[in-house]
Protein backbone atom coordinates (compact mmCIF):
# COMPACT_ATOMS: atom_id res chain seq x y z
CA UNK A 1 0.00 0.00 0.00
CA UNK A 2 2.76 2.45 0.96
CA UNK A 3 4.61 1.68 -2.25
CA UNK A 4 1.49 2.14 -4.37
CA UNK A 5 1.01 5.60 -2.90
CA UNK A 6 4.69 6.33 -3.49
CA UNK A 7 4.46 5.09 -7.09
CA UNK A 8 1.48 7.41 -7.65
CA UNK A 9 3.65 10.36 -6.59
CA UNK A 10 2.50 10.74 -2.99
CA UNK A 11 4.40 10.63 0.29
CA UNK A 12 3.30 7.95 2.75
CA UNK A 13 4.49 6.95 6.23
CA UNK A 14 3.69 4.43 8.91
CA UNK A 15 2.76 6.42 11.99
CA UNK A 16 1.61 6.22 15.59
CA UNK A 17 1.32 3.17 17.78
CA UNK A 18 2.71 0.71 15.24
CA UNK A 19 6.01 2.63 14.96
CA UNK A 20 6.16 3.11 18.73
CA UNK A 21 5.56 -0.58 19.41
CA UNK A 22 8.09 -1.74 16.81
CA UNK A 23 10.74 0.48 18.41
CA UNK A 24 9.85 -1.00 21.82
CA UNK A 25 10.17 -4.53 20.46
CA UNK A 26 6.44 -5.22 20.71
CA UNK A 27 4.10 -6.65 18.11
CA UNK A 28 1.84 -3.89 16.75
CA UNK A 29 -1.88 -4.49 17.06
CA UNK A 30 -2.62 -2.59 13.86
CA UNK A 31 -0.99 -0.28 11.34
CA UNK A 32 -1.85 3.34 10.57
CA UNK A 33 -0.69 5.27 7.52
CA UNK A 34 -0.51 9.00 6.89
CA UNK A 35 -0.03 10.62 3.49
CA UNK A 36 -0.27 13.85 1.53
CA UNK A 37 -2.90 12.24 -0.72
CA UNK A 38 -6.44 13.51 -0.14
CA UNK A 39 -9.15 11.00 0.85
CA UNK A 40 -10.72 11.07 -2.62
CA UNK A 41 -7.32 10.45 -4.24
CA UNK A 42 -6.74 7.46 -1.96
CA UNK A 43 -10.14 6.08 -2.92
CA UNK A 44 -9.25 6.39 -6.61
CA UNK A 45 -6.10 4.31 -6.05
CA UNK A 46 -7.63 1.49 -4.00
CA UNK A 47 -10.82 -0.36 -4.88
CA UNK A 48 -11.16 -1.64 -1.31
CA UNK A 49 -11.19 1.91 0.12
CA UNK A 50 -14.09 3.28 2.14
CA UNK A 51 -14.17 6.87 3.43
CA UNK A 52 -15.36 7.36 7.01
CA UNK A 53 -15.51 10.10 9.62
CA UNK A 54 -17.23 13.45 9.91
CA UNK A 55 -14.91 15.59 11.99
CA UNK A 56 -11.92 14.36 9.99
CA UNK A 57 -12.19 12.22 6.86
CA UNK A 58 -10.30 8.92 6.95
CA UNK A 59 -9.75 6.20 4.38
CA UNK A 60 -10.22 2.60 5.50
CA UNK A 61 -8.41 0.16 3.23
CA UNK A 62 -9.34 -3.49 3.57
CA UNK A 63 -6.69 -6.14 2.96
CA UNK A 64 -8.23 -9.52 3.70
CA UNK A 65 -9.47 -9.32 7.29
CA UNK A 66 -7.25 -6.35 8.12
CA UNK A 67 -8.27 -2.70 7.86
CA UNK A 68 -5.52 -0.11 7.49
CA UNK A 69 -6.56 3.37 8.55
CA UNK A 70 -5.11 6.03 6.28
CA UNK A 71 -5.26 9.74 7.05
CA UNK A 72 -4.20 12.83 5.14
CA UNK A 73 -1.65 15.08 6.89
CA UNK A 74 -3.54 17.37 9.25
CA UNK A 75 -2.91 21.07 9.67
CA UNK A 76 -3.77 23.44 12.55
CA UNK A 77 -7.53 24.01 12.96
CA UNK A 78 -8.62 27.33 11.51
CA UNK A 79 -12.16 27.35 12.89
CA UNK A 80 -14.52 25.00 14.63
CA UNK A 81 -13.60 25.51 18.30
CA UNK A 82 -16.43 25.50 20.84
CA UNK A 83 -16.63 28.03 23.67
CA UNK A 84 -14.69 25.72 26.00
CA UNK A 85 -11.95 25.10 23.44
CA UNK A 86 -13.11 21.74 22.03
CA UNK A 87 -12.45 20.99 18.36
CA UNK A 88 -15.76 20.41 16.56
CA UNK A 89 -14.53 20.65 12.96
CA UNK A 90 -11.17 19.29 11.86
CA UNK A 91 -11.04 18.82 8.08
CA UNK A 92 -7.89 20.92 7.66
CA UNK A 93 -5.03 19.42 5.70
CA UNK A 94 -1.38 20.32 6.17
CA UNK A 95 2.23 19.19 5.95
CA UNK A 96 4.03 16.27 7.59
CA UNK A 97 5.49 18.52 10.30
CA UNK A 98 2.11 20.15 10.98
CA UNK A 99 0.62 16.68 11.25
CA UNK A 100 3.22 15.73 13.87
CA UNK A 101 2.37 18.73 16.05
CA UNK A 102 -1.34 17.92 15.84
CA UNK A 103 -0.87 14.44 17.36
CA UNK A 104 -1.48 13.78 21.05
CA UNK A 105 1.70 12.32 22.56
CA UNK A 106 5.27 12.61 21.35
CA UNK A 107 5.78 8.82 21.34
CA UNK A 108 2.80 8.56 18.96
CA UNK A 109 4.23 11.17 16.57
CA UNK A 110 7.00 9.03 15.08
CA UNK A 111 6.94 8.40 11.31
CA UNK A 112 8.60 5.52 9.47
CA UNK A 113 9.82 6.63 6.04
CA UNK A 114 9.92 3.84 3.44
CA UNK A 115 12.13 5.92 1.13
CA UNK A 116 15.22 5.65 3.34
CA UNK A 117 13.94 3.41 6.20
CA UNK A 118 14.38 6.22 8.73
CA UNK A 119 12.24 7.45 11.62
CA UNK A 120 11.08 11.06 11.32
CA UNK A 121 10.77 12.76 14.73
CA UNK A 122 9.71 16.41 15.09
CA UNK A 123 8.58 16.31 18.74
CA UNK A 124 11.43 14.57 20.63
CA UNK A 125 9.40 11.38 20.70
CA UNK A 126 12.48 9.15 20.55
CA UNK A 127 13.86 10.88 23.64
CA UNK A 128 10.61 10.29 25.54
CA UNK A 129 10.43 6.70 24.31
CA UNK A 130 13.90 5.93 25.67
CA UNK A 131 13.04 7.63 28.98
CA UNK A 132 9.76 5.72 29.38
CA UNK A 133 7.91 9.02 29.52
CA UNK A 134 4.51 10.05 28.16
CA UNK A 135 4.38 13.71 27.17
CA UNK A 136 1.53 15.60 25.56
CA UNK A 137 2.52 17.65 22.51
CA UNK A 138 1.92 21.39 22.90
CA UNK A 139 0.28 23.15 25.82
CA UNK A 140 -1.40 20.41 27.92
CA UNK A 141 -4.31 22.56 29.12
CA UNK A 142 -5.15 23.61 25.56
CA UNK A 143 -4.82 20.07 24.21
CA UNK A 144 -6.99 18.55 26.97
CA UNK A 145 -9.64 21.21 26.40
CA UNK A 146 -9.60 20.52 22.66
CA UNK A 147 -10.54 16.92 23.42
CA UNK A 148 -11.00 15.83 27.06
CA UNK A 149 -10.78 12.17 25.98
CA UNK A 150 -7.02 12.77 25.74
CA UNK A 151 -6.95 12.49 29.54
CA UNK A 152 -8.30 8.95 29.25
CA UNK A 153 -5.81 8.19 26.49
CA UNK A 154 -3.01 9.41 28.76
CA UNK A 155 -4.09 6.91 31.40
CA UNK A 156 -4.48 4.11 28.87
CA UNK A 157 -1.04 4.56 27.34
CA UNK A 158 0.65 5.04 30.71
CA UNK A 159 -0.86 1.74 31.92
CA UNK A 160 -0.24 -0.12 28.67
CA UNK A 161 3.36 1.00 28.18
CA UNK A 162 4.33 1.19 31.84
CA UNK A 163 5.38 4.81 31.24
CA UNK A 164 5.20 7.74 33.64
CA UNK A 165 3.32 10.89 32.73
CA UNK A 166 5.43 14.01 32.29
CA UNK A 167 4.60 16.42 35.19
CA UNK A 168 3.37 19.08 32.74
CA UNK A 169 0.99 16.55 31.19
CA UNK A 170 -0.15 15.17 34.54
CA UNK A 171 -0.88 18.26 36.63
CA UNK A 172 -3.81 19.72 34.60
CA UNK A 173 -5.79 16.46 34.68
CA UNK A 174 -7.10 16.95 38.24
CA UNK A 175 -8.55 20.34 37.35
CA UNK A 176 -9.87 19.38 33.91
CA UNK A 177 -11.32 15.96 34.82
CA UNK A 178 -14.91 17.36 35.06
CA UNK A 179 -14.74 18.27 31.36
CA UNK A 180 -15.36 14.59 30.60
CA UNK A 181 -19.02 15.48 31.17
CA UNK A 182 -18.92 17.34 27.84
CA UNK A 183 -18.16 14.14 25.92
CA UNK A 184 -21.10 12.17 24.45
CA UNK A 185 -21.84 9.18 26.67
CA UNK A 186 -21.70 6.80 23.69
CA UNK A 187 -18.12 7.86 22.94
CA UNK A 188 -17.16 7.39 26.58
CA UNK A 189 -18.50 3.83 26.45
CA UNK A 190 -16.12 3.02 23.58
CA UNK A 191 -13.21 4.62 25.44
CA UNK A 192 -13.96 2.58 28.58
CA UNK A 193 -13.81 -0.63 26.55
CA UNK A 194 -10.34 0.41 25.36
CA UNK A 195 -9.32 1.28 28.92
CA UNK A 196 -10.37 -1.97 30.57
CA UNK A 197 -9.98 -4.49 27.75
CA UNK A 198 -6.38 -3.70 26.88
CA UNK A 199 -4.82 -6.22 29.26
CA UNK A 200 -3.89 -3.66 31.94
CA UNK A 201 -7.25 -3.13 33.64
CA UNK A 202 -5.90 -3.10 37.21
CA UNK A 203 -3.25 -0.45 36.51
CA UNK A 204 -5.78 1.54 34.49
CA UNK A 205 -8.27 1.52 37.37
CA UNK A 206 -5.63 2.73 39.83
CA UNK A 207 -4.57 5.58 37.51
CA UNK A 208 -8.16 6.63 36.82
CA UNK A 209 -8.77 6.95 40.55
CA UNK A 210 -5.42 8.63 41.16
CA UNK A 211 -6.20 11.37 38.62
CA UNK A 212 -9.81 11.82 39.78
CA UNK A 213 -11.18 10.56 36.44
CA UNK A 214 -13.02 7.45 37.62
CA UNK A 215 -15.65 9.45 39.52
CA UNK A 216 -16.75 11.14 36.28
CA UNK A 217 -17.21 7.78 34.57
CA UNK A 218 -18.71 5.74 37.43
CA UNK A 219 -19.86 8.22 40.11
CA UNK A 220 -22.04 5.69 41.95
CA UNK A 221 -19.19 3.19 42.22
CA UNK A 222 -16.77 5.90 43.32
CA UNK A 223 -19.19 6.88 46.11
CA UNK A 224 -19.19 3.26 47.31
CA UNK A 225 -15.39 3.14 47.20
CA UNK A 226 -15.42 5.99 49.69
CA UNK A 227 -17.37 3.77 52.12
CA UNK A 228 -15.15 0.68 52.07
CA UNK A 229 -15.88 -2.09 54.53
CA UNK A 230 -12.82 -4.29 55.20
CA UNK A 231 -11.47 -3.46 51.75
CA UNK A 232 -14.74 -4.22 49.98
CA UNK A 233 -15.69 -3.26 47.21
CA UNK A 234 -12.12 -2.38 46.24
CA UNK A 235 -11.08 -6.04 46.62
CA UNK A 236 -14.05 -7.14 44.49
CA UNK A 237 -13.17 -4.71 41.68
CA UNK A 238 -9.48 -5.62 41.82
CA UNK A 239 -10.37 -9.31 41.57
CA UNK A 240 -12.73 -8.69 38.64
CA UNK A 241 -10.13 -6.63 36.78
CA UNK A 242 -7.39 -9.17 37.54
CA UNK A 243 -9.57 -11.91 36.10
CA UNK A 244 -10.20 -9.76 33.01
CA UNK A 245 -6.47 -9.25 32.46
CA UNK A 246 -5.82 -12.97 32.93
CA UNK A 247 -8.43 -13.94 30.34
CA UNK A 248 -7.03 -11.47 27.82
CA UNK A 249 -3.48 -12.73 28.43
CA UNK A 250 -4.71 -16.29 27.83
CA UNK A 251 -6.45 -15.29 24.61
CA UNK A 252 -9.91 -15.97 26.06
CA UNK A 253 -12.93 -13.80 25.24
CA UNK A 254 -14.11 -11.14 27.68
CA UNK A 255 -17.74 -10.06 27.80
CA UNK A 256 -18.19 -6.31 28.37
CA UNK A 257 -21.52 -7.06 30.09
CA UNK A 258 -19.74 -9.06 32.80
CA UNK A 259 -17.15 -6.30 33.28
CA UNK A 260 -19.79 -3.58 33.61
CA UNK A 261 -21.87 -5.80 35.91
CA UNK A 262 -18.83 -5.99 38.19
CA UNK A 263 -18.10 -2.26 37.99
CA UNK A 264 -21.66 -1.42 39.06
CA UNK A 265 -22.33 -4.32 41.44
CA UNK A 266 -21.64 -2.48 44.68
CA UNK A 267 -24.14 0.35 43.99
CA UNK A 268 -26.74 -2.28 43.01
CA UNK A 269 -26.02 -4.40 46.10
CA UNK A 270 -26.24 -1.48 48.53
CA UNK A 271 -29.40 -0.07 47.00
CA UNK A 272 -30.99 -3.54 47.08
CA UNK A 273 -30.24 -3.79 50.80
CA UNK A 274 -31.76 -0.37 51.41
CA UNK A 275 -34.95 -1.26 49.57
CA UNK A 276 -35.22 -4.51 51.54
CA UNK A 277 -34.87 -2.59 54.79
CA UNK A 278 -37.82 -0.50 53.63
CA UNK A 279 -39.89 -3.68 53.26
CA UNK A 280 -39.52 -4.37 49.53
CA UNK A 281 -39.32 -8.14 48.74
CA UNK A 282 -35.85 -9.39 47.78
CA UNK A 283 -36.36 -10.03 44.05
CA UNK A 284 -38.32 -6.83 43.55
CA UNK A 285 -35.69 -4.87 45.49
CA UNK A 286 -32.94 -6.24 43.23
CA UNK A 287 -34.85 -5.30 40.08
CA UNK A 288 -35.69 -1.80 41.26
CA UNK A 289 -32.10 -1.22 42.39
CA UNK A 290 -30.69 -2.42 39.06
CA UNK A 291 -33.01 -0.15 37.09
CA UNK A 292 -32.17 2.87 39.25
CA UNK A 293 -28.40 2.32 39.01
CA UNK A 294 -28.50 1.77 35.25
CA UNK A 295 -30.66 4.84 34.68
CA UNK A 296 -28.18 6.96 36.62
CA UNK A 297 -25.16 5.42 34.89
CA UNK A 298 -26.43 6.13 31.38
CA UNK A 299 -26.31 9.84 32.20
CA UNK A 300 -22.53 9.48 32.31
CA UNK A 301 -21.62 6.51 30.11
CA UNK A 302 -24.02 4.97 27.61
CA UNK A 303 -24.74 1.26 28.03
CA UNK A 304 -26.02 -0.35 24.82
CA UNK A 305 -29.02 -2.62 25.28
CA UNK A 306 -27.02 -5.64 24.08
CA UNK A 307 -24.93 -5.25 27.24
CA UNK A 308 -27.39 -3.82 29.76
CA UNK A 309 -29.81 -6.75 29.34
CA UNK A 310 -27.26 -9.48 30.22
CA UNK A 311 -26.01 -7.26 33.06
CA UNK A 312 -29.50 -7.27 34.54
CA UNK A 313 -29.76 -11.04 34.20
CA UNK A 314 -26.41 -11.60 35.93
CA UNK A 315 -27.60 -9.48 38.84
CA UNK A 316 -31.15 -10.90 38.95
CA UNK A 317 -29.85 -14.47 39.19
CA UNK A 318 -27.67 -13.81 42.24
CA UNK A 319 -30.49 -14.16 44.86
CA UNK A 320 -31.77 -17.29 43.11
CA UNK A 321 -28.60 -19.22 43.99
CA UNK A 322 -29.78 -19.32 47.61
CA UNK A 323 -32.77 -21.54 46.71
CA UNK A 324 -31.56 -25.15 46.63
CA UNK A 325 -34.69 -27.24 47.06
CA UNK A 326 -37.38 -28.29 44.66
CA UNK A 327 -37.27 -27.47 40.97
CA UNK A 328 -35.76 -24.00 41.33
CA UNK A 329 -32.09 -25.07 41.14
CA UNK A 330 -32.85 -27.26 38.12
CA UNK A 331 -34.51 -24.38 36.31
CA UNK A 332 -31.65 -22.05 37.23
CA UNK A 333 -29.11 -24.51 35.85
CA UNK A 334 -30.89 -24.37 32.48
CA UNK A 335 -30.96 -20.57 32.34
CA UNK A 336 -28.97 -19.24 29.33
CA UNK A 337 -27.15 -16.77 31.59
CA UNK A 338 -26.38 -19.34 34.30
CA UNK A 339 -22.64 -19.66 33.59
CA UNK A 340 -22.01 -15.92 33.68
CA UNK A 341 -24.08 -15.57 36.87
CA UNK A 342 -22.25 -18.52 38.47
CA UNK A 343 -18.85 -16.99 37.60
CA UNK A 344 -20.09 -13.75 39.14
CA UNK A 345 -21.03 -15.63 42.32
CA UNK A 346 -17.52 -17.14 42.44
CA UNK A 347 -16.05 -13.67 42.05
CA UNK A 348 -18.10 -12.44 45.00
CA UNK A 349 -16.84 -15.35 47.13
CA UNK A 350 -13.21 -14.78 46.11
CA UNK A 351 -13.55 -11.14 47.15
CA UNK A 352 -14.70 -11.84 50.69
CA UNK A 353 -18.49 -11.98 50.44
CA UNK A 354 -19.87 -14.82 52.55
CA UNK A 355 -20.66 -17.11 49.62
CA UNK A 356 -18.06 -19.93 49.88
CA UNK A 357 -20.49 -22.66 50.98
CA UNK A 358 -23.00 -21.64 48.32
CA UNK A 359 -20.32 -21.69 45.61
CA UNK A 360 -19.17 -25.15 46.70
CA UNK A 361 -22.73 -26.49 46.56
CA UNK A 362 -23.33 -25.15 43.04
CA UNK A 363 -19.94 -26.37 41.82
CA UNK A 364 -20.75 -29.91 42.97
CA UNK A 365 -24.33 -29.66 41.71
CA UNK A 366 -23.13 -28.97 38.16
CA UNK A 367 -20.82 -32.00 38.22
CA UNK A 368 -23.54 -34.42 39.34
CA UNK A 369 -25.57 -36.69 37.12
CA UNK A 370 -29.26 -36.01 36.65
CA UNK A 371 -30.42 -38.61 39.19
CA UNK A 372 -28.04 -37.29 41.84
CA UNK A 373 -29.30 -33.77 41.28
CA UNK A 374 -32.91 -34.86 41.62
CA UNK A 375 -32.11 -36.77 44.80
CA UNK A 376 -30.25 -33.79 46.27
CA UNK A 377 -33.04 -31.32 45.67
CA UNK A 378 -35.67 -33.96 46.53
CA UNK A 379 -37.68 -33.80 43.33
CA UNK A 380 -39.66 -36.92 42.44
CA UNK A 381 -38.68 -38.52 39.15
CA UNK A 382 -42.30 -39.47 38.61
CA UNK A 383 -44.37 -36.78 37.07
CA UNK A 384 -47.51 -36.10 38.91
CA UNK A 385 -50.62 -36.19 36.80
CA UNK A 386 -54.04 -35.21 37.86
CA UNK A 387 -56.46 -38.09 37.86
CA UNK A 388 -59.23 -37.50 35.33
CA UNK A 389 -62.52 -36.71 36.92
CA UNK A 390 -65.20 -39.35 36.62
CA UNK A 391 -67.76 -38.34 34.11
CA UNK A 392 -71.24 -38.18 35.55
CA UNK A 393 -73.94 -38.67 33.00
CA UNK A 394 -76.64 -36.12 33.31
CA UNK A 395 -80.19 -37.51 33.42
CA UNK A 396 -81.88 -37.25 30.08
CA UNK A 397 -85.02 -35.24 30.23
CA UNK A 398 -88.06 -37.29 29.43
CA UNK A 399 -89.76 -36.43 26.18
CA UNK A 400 -92.89 -38.24 27.21
CA UNK A 401 -95.90 -36.18 28.05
Amino acid sequence: MLYRLKKAGFSAYLVGGCVRDLLLGREPKDFDVTTDARPEQIRDLFRSCRLVGRRFRLAHLRFGREIIETATFRGPPEEGLSENGRIVSDNVYGTLEQDAWRRDFSVNALYYNIRDFSVVDYTRGMEDLEAGRLRLIGDPVTRYREDPVRMLRAVRFAAKLGFTLHPDSETPIWELAPSLQEIPSARLFEEILKLFLGGCAVQTFELLRRFNLFRWLFPQTEACLGEEEQGFPRIFLAQALNNTDARIAAGKPVTPAFLFAALLWEPVRKLTERYQQEGVPEFQAMREAAEAVLANQTNHVALPRRFSLPMREIWYLQPRFAYRRGKRPLRLLQHPRFRAAYDFLLLRAQSGEDQEELCQWWTEFQEMGEKERLRLVRVSTKSRRRKPRKRVDKPVASTEV
